[in-house]
């Protein structure tokens, strides 16, 4: 008797548990909605997070993540979701590791993200995201395949923001890839190559004159080259 009681005992809490554990879910995912409606935000990952906690799902962690990369917060957002690459990875997944990654400064890693993304969907903006970042990591084949890539396949609504002047701007992509371009040339040759990369940053000017960027970086290479010239023309000893 004492043991057929126990398992009543048992059965009912875990029919309490059950009942309780969705009702906490049906207010976490009402309060979800009021938080998206109310646009706010850390209202709305606190109800994910809690939602995620009571029925774990992939969706909502990956969710999750992407809200708080949408906010900024690139360590919780890897935190929440990992960097471990896998063929199961959602889109959303892929995006968040990709850019979460290149803003903590972790561009090797970084890279094989933005491939992932790139082998799924091919497109401008994602090649210039790879040409930049092999370009900081000195693979500057890899940097060139995508710039040329990217050269082909801008379209003339395609833009990229910068953010060195007080007031960001924008120029279009495809001057953006010139601007790339004009770096690899460089890179590959930081002391015979000033002209060539100075060049491809005058026909740039030509299609983006606000283009600050360009002619800050065009002055720093004549100013490298004006003093490699001063130095081989000193006497020699």
């Amino acid at each position: 008797m004492k043991r057929l009681l126990g398992l009543i005992l048992l059965a009912s809490s875990f029919m309490l548990n059950a009942q309780s554990n969705s009702e906490l879910i049906k207010h976490y995912e009402a309060y979800y909605k009021q938080m998206k409606a109310q646009g706010d935000v850390q209202g709305i990952i606190n109800g994910m997070t809690h939602l995620n906690l009571l029925a774990p799902s992939q969706a909502r962690k990956d969710t999750l993540a992407y809200l708080y990369m949408t906010e900024g917060k690139y360590m919780q957002a890897l935190n929440t979701i990992g960097i471990e690459k896998s063929t199961t990875d959602s889109d959303i997944a892929v995006e968040v590791k990709a850019l979460s990654l290149k803003s903590v400064k972790q561009p090797e890693l970084a890279i094989g993200f933005f491939e992932e993304m790139f082998t799924r969907k091919p497109n401008a903006l994602i090649a210039y995201e790879l040409a930049e970042l092999n370009l900081q990591t000195q693979k500057l084949a890899e940097a060139e395949k995508h710039i040329t890539y990217g050269l082909a396949n801008s379209k003339d609504d395609m833009k990229k923001a910068y953010y060195e002047t007080q007031t960001p701007y924008e120029v279009s992509l495809k001057a953006a890839f010139m601007y790339l371009n004009a770096l690899t040339i460089y890179n590959k040759d930081t002391k015979t190559n000033i002209d060539a990369a100075v060049d491809v940053l005058d026909e740039t000017l030509k299609i983006a004159p606000n283009f600050n960027l360009i002619q800050i970086t065009k002055n720093e290479l004549l100013r490298q080259k004006q003093a490699m010239q001063a130095q081989a023309a000193q006497p020699k000893n």
